[in-house]
């Protein structure tokens, strides 16, 4: 009887801890609209990002002191400093938020405003000194682009706009200066008015969604992937029923390297959670209960460091007016919090998680701010507390040896240590939320880790350790020849190609050295290696030559499409042609032999 008593004792506690470890705090930072000059009205996409400063930064198309949107910051704690009010000429109604880029800088657009009207992309410093990079003509250069551009591992920015083009909507590539190409027109076929910013994948190539067109008679549109050279693939049209229709938000890759997102329905449901291969396999892992659920989510998903997706609905839920849920890869769904209108409603916006772990975001009305707007209409800034681990983010999440990441966190000092999956890495501490590494030598894919006096933080993704193949030896030879390919970070190889074609045998002899074997119906082309952190290409062409592996005595060579002499042969030119010889010790082949019946095989004649 006692040890049932305690049997239900321990299993009350489990309820009881279950309860607490799964309970959200949520707390309203700021209401827009307080004070005079408040951004207000924030939307979608409206992207919060994380500064080197540890505060969070974005915009809203609403409010500042001009009434034509602004750009803020808020600091984990709830204090908001607007940094800079549009005033049309350098653009009005700031839908997208910003991005952080590698120069430390946060990058946006205006769907408005600039020199023609059409909008505007932008850099701001984290001071608040703005400059506009490219102003939109409407033309093919696009018009009204609803998201931020994201920065590629090439440096460059890339971002979609709501217009322009074709009439459509553009896809395009931006640099650092201001020098826009645009690199594919909408044609809805392919889609229509692509309001999310793009992710860039794993893979180098950039993921999107338009929220109407395709090619299915539904018009609920797509989603695509693009090459940063501009090529576009449709994988997947939205049939606006059972499989969701009109996609927002924009797509999150998550850690199993698939792509998750959301979409509002035209008919049907009332929103759907959605997971999408690289390759367009489309599964709906939740299907939103207006009711219970909430409804009509707008926003995208962040992946956090519990390994569940969060996310918003901009309606539905108990009181009406929007939901905090929390969803597994699996599609395991839970409401975290049911706005009420006092502590904001119809959040639009991606929630965004700080490196300390907790939840931060924003809606588009509710709140008690009443000095430039009426009570409940201008919105609030809020963060959810899950009691989800601090981490440490990179810029970016792929590199070569050598190249300098930026790390950003908590808690650094000057005793703080860095390391890529193990391997120890110099710091460059430059404030207790900020500091850079070199990749060392020797570093593998995987997670890097900063240990600071409170503990280990762990990135909340893999840093990618990019492969280089320097140079091979030899570089020309027949099936069955055994190339050594050099280069650096090669320990993690998974597969060596040449010419496109899979080598069955390899063996990896350190991180700079691979041997392998050149392999049956390969063909001439470039050796490639394939690790964890991406693909290799080598710079040179190997050739593969016909025949057996080498050339011995007697046996003819010098063409591209033979095999070289065998090792301590040399080839010797004779007339026209060249034959493998041993010339320490002369053979006496018969020439004439060897003219008129190349493919005898004559090794010595006496």
């Amino acid at each position: 009887m006692r040890k049932m008593q305690t049997y239900r004792l321990f299993a009350l506690l489990m309820v009881v801890l279950a309860a607490t470890s799964a309970h959200a705090q949520y707390s309203v930072l700021y209401n827009f609209g307080s004070k005079s000059g408040d951004p207000a009205n924030p939307s979608f996409t409206g992207i919060v990002a994380q500064g080197r400063d540890g505060n969070l930064y974005t915009t809203a198309p609403q409010g500042g002191s001009m009434g034509d949107g602004g750009v803020f910051k808020i600091t984990p704690s709830g204090t908001l400093n607007v940094l800079y009010s549009f005033d049309v000429t350098h653009g009005s109604a700031p839908q997208g938020g910003v991005t952080l880029a590698a120069d430390g800088n946060f990058y946006g657009t205006t769907c408005a405003g600039g020199t023609s009207g059409s909008g505007t992309v932008f850099k701001i410093t984290p001071s608040g000194s703005l400059t506009v990079l490219h102003n939109f003509t409407g033309g093919s250069d696009g018009q009204c682009p609803y998201g931020p551009p994201i920065q590629g591992t090439d440096g460059n920015f890339y971002g979609t706009t709501n217009g322009g083009g074709a009439g459509f909507g553009v896809v395009y590539k931006m640099t650092s200066s201001g020098v826009l190409t645009t690199l594919y027109e909408f044609d809805l076929t392919h889609g229509l008015q692509p309001f999310a910013p793009l992710v860039q994948g794993t893979d180098g190539n950039f993921y999107g969604t338009t929220a109407s067109g395709g090619n299915n008679g539904s018009d609920a549109g797509v989603v695509f992937r693009i090459t940063p050279a501009g090529k576009l693939t449709v994988l997947y049209n939205f049939d606006g029923g059972t499989h969701g229709g009109l996609p927002f938000g924009p797509l999150v890759q998550g850690s199993d390297g698939n792509f998750y997102g959301t979409t509002l329905s035209s008919t049907g449901p009332t929103g759907v959670v959605f997971k999408i291969t690289s390759t367009g396999t489309f599964t709906v892992l939740h299907t939103m209960n207006g009711t219970t659920d909430g409804e009509n989510p707008y926003a995208g998903l962040v992946q956090a460091t519990d390994g569940n997706f969060y996310g918003v609905n901009s309606g539905g839920g108990s009181q009406g007016v929007g939901t905090i849920f929390k969803m597994s890869p699996k599609g395991s769904y839970s409401v975290l919090y049911n706005f009420d209108g006092t502590t904001g409603s119809t959040p639009d916006v991606t929630p965004v998680q700080h490196t300390n772990g907790v939840v931060y975001g924003d809606t588009r009305s509710g709140g008690t701010g009443n000095v430039t707007c009426s009570a409940g209409t201008c919105g609030v800034f809020y963060s959810l507390s899950a009691g989800l681990r601090p981490f440490v983010s990179l810029l970016p999440y792929s590199g070569k040896v050598g190249k300098t990441i930026e790390i950003l966190g908590q808690g650094f000092t000057s005793t703080t240590t860095v390391s890529f999956n193990g391997t120890t890495a110099t710091p460059a501490v430059k404030s207790g939320t900020y500091l850079t590494a070199t990749v060392p030598n020797g570093a593998t894919t995987g997670s890097v880790r900063v240990t600071t006096s409170s503990g280990t933080l762990t990135s909340n993704k893999r840093f990618r350790v990019t492969p280089q193949i320097t140079s091979f030896s030899p570089t020309s030879g027949a099936v069955g020849t055994v190339v050594t390919i050099t280069g650096v970070s090669l320990k993690q190889t998974t597969n060596v190609t040449f010419g496109g074609v899979k080598a069955t045998t390899f063996t990896v002899n350190s991180d700079m050295q691979v041997t392998a074997t050149v392999p049956s119906n390969a063909v001439t082309g470039k050796i490639g290696i394939t690790t964890p952190g991406g693909i290799a290409t080598s710079s040179g062409i190997y050739t593969v030559s016909a025949g057996g592996s080498c050339g011995n005595v007697g046996a003819e060579c010098g063409a591209p499409i033979l095999p070289p002499c065998c090792p301590g042969l040399t080839c010797v030119p004779a007339s026209t042609r060249a034959f493998c010889e041993n010339v320490t010790t002369p053979t006496k082949t018969s020439r004439t032999d060897l003219f008129f019946n190349p493919a005898k095989k004559i090794d010595k004649l006496r």
